[in-house]
C-alpha cells in the first residue's frame, strides 16, 4: 500500500473505533436512530459557525456543531415528554428540520465555498491525506488522523472512567438514580460525545458513514455476546474490519471510499446476523426446527401413553396410524420423529409398532402435568 492509502486506512480505523464505542451505548439504550439525528442536526451548526467566523478550519465550527447535536437531543426529548408523540416520531420530526435548514443555508448562502451537499452526505476520504497538520514548518501527518485519534481517545477514556455508571444507567436508569449516579448527566455526557464524534468524522467521511460506523459494528457485536465489555471490544474490532475491507473494496472497484465502507459495514452485519451462533438467523431456525421435533416427540409419547393398556386401541401404536387424521403428520415428518424418539430412547420400535419406554412415560407424564 502507498503512504496515502495507509494514512486513509489509519484515519478510517480511528474513526470507526471511536464511532463504534459510543454507538454501542446508543444501541443498548434503544437510541440507534439518535446517531442519524445528531449527525444530520450538526450541519446547521457548522454552517452558522462558518458564517460567523468565515474559516472552515476554525475550532468554533466543532463547538457549534457539537452544541447543535445536543440541541437536537433536547428537542427530541422535549417532544417525547409531551406524551403526544413517540420517541421515534420525535426524532423523525427534529432531524429532517435541522438538516434541511443546513442544506438551505449551504445552497443559498455558502454555495461558493468548499462545503456542498455531496461532501456533507458522503465525504471523501481520498482527500483526507492532503489536509496536513503542520506545526513549526514540520509536517506531522493528516489533520484528521490527529483529530479523530484524539476524539477516540476521549471516548475510550470516558467509557473506562465511567464504565460502572454508564452500565448501570444504560440497563436500569431508575436504579442508577436511586443510587445517586445522576443518569441524566451521564445521558447528556454521552450525547455530547456522540455529537463531538459525529462532528470530527463529518468532514472526512460524511454523514452516511458516520451512521453506519456507529450502528453496524455495535449491532453485529450485540448479536455475538451478552457482556458489555466484550461487546465494546467486538464493536471496535468490527469497526476496524469495516474500515480495512471498505478501503480494499473501494480500491478494487475504483469507487467511493466512504460508500464502500458503509457497504462493508452492512455486509458484515448481514453475515453476523445470519451466522451468529446463538442469535443468528440460521441458529434461530435450527433451534426452532429442533424444538419442533422435540415437541413432536413429546406428543408421540403422550399419544402412546393415552392408548397404552387398551387392547381395543392397539392399532394406535402403529406408525401408519400417525399419518393424516390420527395425529396430523405427513409421512416424512412422522418417519423423522419416530427415528429421533427411538434414538432418544423414548420408544421402542418393533416392525410397525411402537412401545413406550420408562423414559417416554416419564416425559409424557411431565408434559401432561404442566
Amino acid at each position: 500500500m502507498t503512504t496515502p492509502q495507509l494514512e486513509i486506512l489509519a484515519i478510517a480505523v480511528v474513526t470507526a473505533v471511536g464511532c463504534a464505542l459510543v454507538g454501542s451505548f446508543l444501541l443498548l439504550r434503544g437510541m440507534a436512530m439518535m446517531s442519524d439525528a445528531i449527525s444530520h442536526a450538526i450541519l446547521p451548526g457548522i454552517v452558522i459557525a462558518f458564517l460567523i467566523v468565515g474559516d472552515l478550519s476554525s475550532p468554533w465550527l466543532v463547538v457549534a456543531a457539537a452544541a447543535m447535536g445536543v440541541v437536537a437531543v433536547i428537542l427530541v426529548e422535549l417532544l417525547y415528554r409531551t406524551g403526544r408523540v413517540r420517541e421515534d416520531a420525535a426524532i423523525g420530526l427534529v432531524f429532517p428540520a435541522l438538516f434541511s435548514l443546513g442544506i438551505i443555508l449551504i445552497t443559498r448562502v455558502v454555495g461558493n465555498v468548499h462545503l456542498d451537499t455531496d461532501v456533507v452526505l458522503l465525504g471523501e476520504l481520498a482527500f483526507a491525506p492532503f489536509d496536513r497538520l503542520v506545526i513549526g514548518g514540520h509536517d506531522l501527518g493528516p489533520r484528521h488522523l490527529y483529530l479523530m485519534g484524539t476524539i477516540t481517545a476521549i471516548n475510550l477514556l470516558f467509557i473506562v472512567t465511567f464504565y460502572k455508571e454508564l452500565k448501570l444507567a444504560t440497563f436500569d436508569a431508575g436504579l442508577a438514580a436511586a443510587l445517586g449516579f445522576a443518569p441524566a448527566a451521564i445521558h447528556y455526557g454521552l450525547m455530547l460525545l456522540v455529537s463531538i464524534t459525529a462532528v470530527g468524522a463529518f468532514d472526512a467521511v460524511g454523514l452516511v458513514l458516520v451512521v453506519a460506523l456507529m450502528i453496524a459494528p455495535a449491532a453485529a457485536a450485540y448479536l455475538l455476546t451478552g457482556r458489555l465489555g466484550r461487546m465494546l471490544w467486538l464493536a471496535a474490532l468490527f469497526g476496524l474490519l469495516t474500515a480495512a475491507s471498505g478501503l480494499w473494496l473501494a480500491t478494487w472497484l475504483d469507487a467511493s471510499i466512504a460508500g464502500s465502507m458503509a457497504t462493508c459495514a452492512g455486509l458484515l452485519f448481514a453475515a453476523v446476523y445470519m451466522l451468529a451462533p446463538r442469535h443468528g438467523l440460521l441458529a434461530v431456525l435450527l433451534r426452532r426446527r429442533r424444538q419442533r421435533y422435540q415437541f413432536a416427540q413429546t406428543m408421540l409419547a403422550i399419544h402412546l401413553l393415552q392408548h397404552e393398556g387398551r387392547p381395543e386401541e392397539a392399532d394406535e401404536a402403529r406408525v401408519d396410524h400417525l399419518y393424516g387424521r390420527h395425529v396430523g403428520w405427513d409421512r416424512p415428518f412422522t418417519t423423522q420423529v419416530v427415528a429421533q424418539a427411538v434414538a432418544a430412547e423414548l420408544v421402542i420400535r418393533r416392525d410397525d409398532r411402537l412401545t413406550l419406554t420408562d423414559r417416554g412415560r416419564t416425559r409424557a407424564a411431565q408434559a401432561l402435568a404442566l
